[in-house]
């Protein structure tokens, strides 16, 4: 009896965290900086998901807004470096770099050029410091 008391705890634990780990259905009705906001907000929590919903959201809804598809791509990227998702960061922040090598680049906010940049440095370290600490095979 305690077994499955404890399964039914269990799974109504794990069904409440799956519904608070998502906004749901981003309104319509936010603007792109609501959204940031509130991507903000629950990546400060580590509810990266929920963050990365908001993003993405972004993309889609203002993809004619320079700032707010830079913002997004840039935070989508720092995401994935903050959970050491370096490959894809790495990706991603190419990714974003690209924008900047074209005649617009003054249009766009470069700090994400900055920061990309400086971040990349700091993903290339720590390849490096991986590289290093691997044992070389030598016999």
């Amino acid at each position: 009896m305690r077994k499955e008391k404890f399964l039914i705890l269990s799974l109504v634990s794990a069904l409440m965290m799956a519904c608070a780990s998502s906004p749901g259905e981003i309104p319509m009705d936010l603007t792109a900086a609501e959204m940031v906001q509130r991507a903000q907000e629950a990546s400060d929590k580590n509810r990266y998901n929920v963050s990365l919903e908001y993003y993405e959201t972004i993309l889609d809804r203002f993809q004619s807004d320079t700032e707010y598809v830079c913002t997004a791509e840039y935070e989508i990227a720092f995401i994935h470096y903050k959970q050491k998702k370096y490959q894809i960061a790495k990706t991603e922040f190419n990714s974003l770099l690209v924008r900047y090598d074209s005649p617009d680049e003054e249009l766009l906010p470069p700090q994400f050029k900055i920061l990309s940049l400086k971040i990349l440095g700091n993903i290339t370290e720590i390849e490096n410091k991986k590289n290093k600490n691997k044992p070389t095979g030598e016999v």
